[in-house]
């Protein structure tokens, strides 16, 4: 783990949050973008090295729509950076970890994605991300 990527909450409504996030951080948004697989819309914030994602479900039946349904709106996840996904996978599901996904997926801000299931990491959703390569 190289370190924390950003913290991920989980909002109702973009009209309301985005605006508020603004105010509170003193900074704009400056990425909104959809991630189907995940049925979400991300909004993010930078304030020096700190990243916050705010998510809104696109679907009544989305992961964010039934957690905010279940635990209302706020955290959800905390993501932390990493230099090789499929290594740090590999490390983590031999120390007894739980990932909720295989193989790695495809992110929001051009992220190579992991979750590991909260019932491993005493109930906290924890997100592995890499930064996506550039083909060139």
């Amino acid at each position: 783990m190289l370190k924390i990527e950003h913290i991920g909450i989980a909002v109702k409504d973009f009209a309301n949050a985005v605006p508020l996030y603004e105010k509170l951080l003193n900074s704009q948004c400056y990425k909104k973008e959809t991630v189907e697989s995940e049925q979400v819309v991300t909004a993010f914030f930078r304030q020096g090295d700190n990243k916050i994602e705010l998510l809104q479900s696109t679907t009544e039946e989305g992961v964010i729509a039934k957690f905010i349904e279940k635990k209302g709106e706020g955290i959800h996840h905390i993501a932390f950076e990493v230099a090789d996904i499929h290594a740090e996978m590999a490390r983590l599901k031999a120390e007894g970890f739980v990932l909720l996904n295989e193989k790695p997926k495809d992110g929001a801000d051009n992220k190579l994605v992991c979750f590991l299931h909260p019932k491993s990491t005493n109930g906290v959703l924890v997100e592995l991300c890499m930064e996506r390569k550039v083909q060139g």
